[in-house]
């Protein structure tokens, strides 16, 4: 997009695959890391941020793959001032259609005293050498000063000045820490608008974290105030308390065009789905009250709300479930289902399988269907995801069985996969989900804590399948593992070797200082 089209046209952009992977324990391997850029290309985002390459080979790997494989998006990386880093972001962009590399200081007194000991002038000639190597390589630079929000004013001003006339096409302003107040962050833009001279050449735009709560609030004061692109997440993914959510940012504009006439070119039927992918590839369960994706999004519980949606559901709905993906299946499985209605259940749903994927998906419905009579969209989403997502993994699950109750021990026999090896082993617990997770320690040995076991039904009923998250700690690395099944044992087990395959990802990657904006 360009500054000559639609004036009220917002470029969304996502960093899902970048600043949502820095969120403790999210970590994606590159298989994860495709299917979620591929389905952010249905979405319809305009950018995707793909990774950070000079992070690590993994991450320079994941960015090169979204450029060769991933139409349509303009495909961006991350890149600190330092030559090399820019250098390795244009490298991992090559094969891209479209390509942009997004580079970045701190200016703030803060960081620049403490985190990068340099005097302002120093980052300054920072700022202007960083975007005129990047434009060396691409003519999209987008150009952010971490932190701000918190910088002076007259040094923010002078800083962006230079970043476009080095060759910036699009200015970010990131609330990295989320301080600022909606009021406040779309003066800042506005401010910047105004007095920068050559402001009229470059595309603003806003990174907001939502440590106040006020990601999305911040994103929409900025677009208010001239801002055209937005940086956001999926679920609004990301460290410590998140980025702003993508889908919350998008169904604003939407519900409310009569106060704030912008448009965006995301498909909105598609939110639902890539929520439930994002959620099950980095194991953070989406919170039920969460606006728009959440269990709760369109449930209506209050028998006067009951009353008024039956008569008109703009009662008490803003939205349609329908109009983010969440039309309701006339489609009813069943233990008698066969492998067509299954795929064609499966395509309603929204994925495209392999015929490997198919069929493992399929063993595993015709499992499911044999414990559990009522078979809902949730339940077939749950064991598609875990049976793709969990392929390239190195560690799979095969069996567990499990002797528990008030007299003990309590004991498991566990059978897994390790590296096309098959191995088992016996341990004892105390209780059924230690004495598991021992078994588990007992075949594939490990130093990594458990710092979170979580579980949650996935639907209604005593027969419904439980969704465990198991979250590991190692050597100050945190992931999320995810797992679903009937049994909550056999669940945990899942989740947990699902971790541990997400920990070995993360073993590779080592950040690099001061790689947040």
């Amino acid at each position: 997009m360009s500054l000559n089209d639609d004036p009220n046209r917002v470029i969304i952009f996502d960093t899902t695959l970048r600043d949502g992977e820095q969120s403790p324990g999210a970590s994606m391997n590159l298989d994860e890391k495709l299917r979620i850029a591929e389905l952010l290309a249905e979405l319809g985002v305009d950018v995707i941020e793909a990774g950070f390459p000079i992070a690590s080979n993994g991450d320079f790997e994941a960015v090169q793959e979204v450029s060769k494989l991933v139409k349509g998006p303009i495909i961006c990386g991350l890149a600190r001032s330092g030559r090399a880093d820019i250098e390795r972001a244009a490298e991992a962009l090559a094969p891209a259609e479209r390509r942009r590399i997004h580079t970045f200081i701190a200016t703030s007194p803060l960081h620049m005293k403490y985190k990068l000991q340099m005097e302002p002038d120093d980052v300054h000639a920072a700022v202007i050498d960083s975007v005129a190597h990047a434009r060396r390589f691409t003519d999209d630079v987008d150009w952010s000063p971490e932190d701000g929000s918190r910088t002076d004013p007259d040094f923010l001003c002078r800083c962006v000045e230079a970043a476009i006339r080095a060759g910036a096409t699009c200015i970010n302003l990131p609330d990295t820490v989320g301080y600022a107040l909606p009021e406040e962050f779309g003066g800042l833009i506005r401010m910047l608008r105004e007095r920068v001279p050559n402001s009229d050449k470059a595309i603003f735009s806003a990174h907001c974290h939502n440590d106040l709560g006020l990601a999305v609030a911040n994103s929409l004061a900025a677009v208010e105030a001239g801002a055209r692109q937005v940086e956001c997440t999926i679920n609004g993914l990301g460290e410590r308390a998140g980025n702003a959510a993508l889908e919350e940012i998008v169904m604003a504009l939407r519900t409310r065009h009569d106060l704030m006439p912008y448009t965006t070119a995301i498909d909105t039927s598609v939110i639902t789905r890539v929520s439930k992918l994002v959620s099950t590839i980095t194991g953070f369960t989406v919170q039920p009250n969460k606006a728009i994706v959440g269990a709760n999004a369109f449930a209506h519980e209050a028998g006067i709300h009951q009353d008024g949606v039956l008569k008109h559901a703009g009662t008490y709905e803003i939205m349609t479930p329908e109009s983010v993906g969440l039309a309701r299946s006339t489609l009813v499985m069943g233990k008698h289902s066969g492998r067509h209605a299954f795929r064609e259940k499966i395509r309603e749903l929204g994925y495209d399988l392999g015929e490997n994927a198919l069929q493992d998906a399929f063993r595993r419905f015709k499992d499911l269907a044999d414990k559990k009579k009522d078979i809902f969209d949730e339940d077939i989403a749950a064991l598609v995801d875990d049976a793709v997502i969990r392929r390239n993994d190195r560690i799979r699950f095969v069996s567990l069985q499990v002797i528990c109750g008030s007299v003990g021990p309590q004991t498991a026999t566990l059978e897994l996969d390790i590296d096309g090896d098959r191995r088992a082993t016996e341990a004892t617990g105390d209780g059924p989900v230690d004495a598991t997770f021992n078994a588990i320690k007992g075949l594939y040995p490990h130093t990594a804590g458990l710092k979170l076991y979580q579980v949650h039904a996935v639907t209604e009923g005593t027969d419904a399948q439980a969704e465990v998250t198991v979250r590991l700690e190692e050597e100050g690395k945190t992931v999320n593992g995810q797992g679903a099944d009937t049994d909550t044992l056999v669940a945990s087990a899942r989740a947990y070797v699902n971790a541990l395959n997400k920990l070995l990802v993360k073993r590779e990657k080592t950040a690099p200082q001061a790689m947040i904006a």
